[in-house]
């Protein structure tokens, strides 16, 4: 009966620490939606709340981590149990680094705007847009993963990353374009090329939350290799 309350208890407490991070990646994505806002809109007060949601998102890293570490020292888990704290100890990490890639969004869009160039940008902000919708999409489908731990979903993550790249390939070739069309872009030019790659790196995290899922499920480390090997892999 003891024994059966420690599994209870166990259970209840990865519950209460998977809900955490699937609060700190909503948190993380609101971070990545209003950086892109900020950036389109040039609103300075929308920029300062990304920042302020860093904060937070630091807190809740430091915490789930503290957790993680007590559960491994109280707990001894194993198998399965252990690849599912492991992995939550990976996912935070990469969600603290996507709010790190809004916060740096947000702090372009407060020395674009304090320095006045804002207002005389003509810059493709659709295709910044387009790129962080596609971005976005990329880790709500990951999270969604996580919550269902599902394999099949994280594929499709996976098999998804490389739309990211052309686009921040084909933005990059964009902007090259207007600075040697008009070199006073110069300058904002390679701020939006820090920027878009910032939102590529947001599609990078997603990415490797697929692959801690593949893990917690499959037990199998499935990075480096491409989504068709992959995909292999798993069946």
């Amino acid at each position: 009966m003891a024994d059966k309350h420690l599994s209870t208890q166990f259970d209840a407490e990865l519950s209460s620490i998977s809900t955490r991070v699937l609060e700190m990646g909503g948190l993380v994505e609101s971070q990545v939606v209003q950086s892109v806002v900020a950036l389109t809109q040039f609103d300075a007060d929308v920029a300062g709340a990304v920042l302020k949601i860093e904060d937070q998102v630091n807190a809740m890293e430091i915490e789930i981590d503290r957790d993680l570490s007590s559960i491994i020292a109280r707990r001894q888990p194993t198998a399965r149990d252990l690849r599912l704290l492991i992995a939550i100890s990976k996912a935070i990490a990469n969600l603290e680094r996507v709010g790190d890639e809004a916060a740096r969004v947000a702090r372009t869009v407060q020395r674009l705007i304090k320095s006045g160039v804002a207002n005389r940008l003509r810059l493709p902000m659709s295709d910044l847009s387009f790129e962080a919708d596609l971005a976005t999409a990329q880790l709500r489908k990951a999270l969604d993963a996580f919550a269902r731990l599902d394999v099949d979903r994280a594929l499709e993550v996976l098999r998804e990353d490389d739309q990211i790249d052309r686009e921040f390939e084909g933005l990059v070739r964009k902007l090259i374009t207007y600075m040697m069309e008009d070199p006073r872009t110069i300058s904002s030019s390679i701020d939006m090329i820090f920027v878009a790659k910032a939102i590529e790196r947001v599609g990078d995290h997603a990415k490797n939350l697929a692959e801690v899922i593949i893990y917690v499920v499959k037990g199998m480390d499935v990075r480096h290799n491409s989504p068709d090997d992959i995909e292999t892999m798993v069946r």
